[in-house]
């Protein structure tokens, strides 16, 4: 295959490159923003499970669009504050802290409030998704995990009032997760943007006006959702569904020739490279010729060694090169 194979089977993957994207799914928050205006009045930000960094480029460039738009009218305008947490090592972003730690530890929800000044979030974002394995069941259940996840901490960073965005997988048992949403959120609603494929079953849950029941603690939230009394109309709920973009927008599905709307076809590298990737290893095991020829060596060079031994060249390599 040929380096603009994806650019004409994936326009956004394409448009991504070119207007310095780190990944196609930074279309995916623009356009929920252009229907919901999720990015109105908001000076912090959260973005969880942001590697590789396209929501918080989206995050930087509008909020600080915005910031610049208000300084013309008003001298009362605070710069906005955009934190990025993940796992993964990320490539700095201009405008953004980054936090790499778990979400699922009360030590980085500390860590946000502690950047704001003591002070809670306008807007949490989660573009988080596991490795699908192919087993749809088990798919829809660790997403809705990891879900859970986000919303445990977004109950401990986000302002009253304040709006929630998470990837959300949709599946016959999602009207639970609806239900389960709706006890913090008086709007929850299933948003499915242009730019994401109709052969996906992802879509996106937008919960505005963040309003949990008097006297909770987020310790509390694990049996609070499994209390059904709690729980409006239990797997009855059904979520508004919006489609965010116009019929003028591309449709993601659709492949479209390299010289598309009168311009002009050029190739563009991907905005920004992986960092300590999880199939670096994988790769580099690959590139040895006898791979799979012989379970306990690898070939490297001439040298036989271990598989052991591999790894830990390859340690001491990036220790050296650090």
């Amino acid at each position: 295959m040929g380096k603009t194979s994806k650019d004409k089977r994936d326009i956004y993957y394409r448009r991504a490159k070119e207007e310095g994207w780190r990944a196609r799914s930074a279309f995916k928050l623009l356009q929920i923003d252009d229907e919901f205006n999720i990015f109105n009045g908001v000076t912090k930000a959260v973005d969880l499970c942001a590697a590789p960094g396209s929501w918080s480029q989206v995050l930087s460039r509008r909020l600080n669009q915005n910031y610049q738009k208000l300084k013309e009218t008003s001298t009362d305008v605070v710069a906005p504050k955009i934190i990025a947490v993940d796992l993964q090592a990320m490539a700095p972003i201009e405008g953004v802290v980054q936090i790499q730690g778990d979400i699922t530890n009360v030590t980085t929800a500390e860590q946000i409030i502690a950047h704001f000044g003591n002070e809670h979030a306008d807007l949490v974002v989660c573009d988080g998704a596991p490795d699908v394995t192919g087993l749809h069941d088990m798919d829809i259940y660790i997403q809705s995990q990891l879900l859970l996840a986000a919303l445990k901490i977004t109950t401990q960073i986000l302002k009253p009032k304040g709006t929630f965005v998470a990837k959300i997988f949709r599946a016959k048992d999602a009207s639970l997760l609806y239900s389960q949403l709706k006890i913090f959120f008086t709007s929850v609603t299933c948003a499915k943007p242009r730019s994401s494929r109709n052969s996906s079953f992802e879509a996106f849950v937008v919960c505005k006006d963040f309003c949990p029941p008097e006297g909770f603690e987020p310790s509390s939230l694990n049996p609070l959702l499994s209390n059904f009394d709690h729980l409006p109309e239990i797997n009855k709920y059904i979520a508004p569904f919006v489609i965010c973009g116009d019929l003028s927008q591309p449709d993601s599905d659709t492949t479209y020739p390299l010289d598309f709307e009168g311009k002009k076809f050029q190739y563009c590298e991907p905005t920004q490279s992986p960092i300590s990737p999880p199939y670096e290893e994988a790769m580099a095991l690959l590139s040895i010729t006898n791979l799979g020829k012989d379970p306990n060596s690898v070939t490297l060079k001439g040298n036989t060694m271990t598989i052991a031994e591999f790894k830990a060249s390859r340690s001491n390599t990036q220790n050296d090169e650090s």
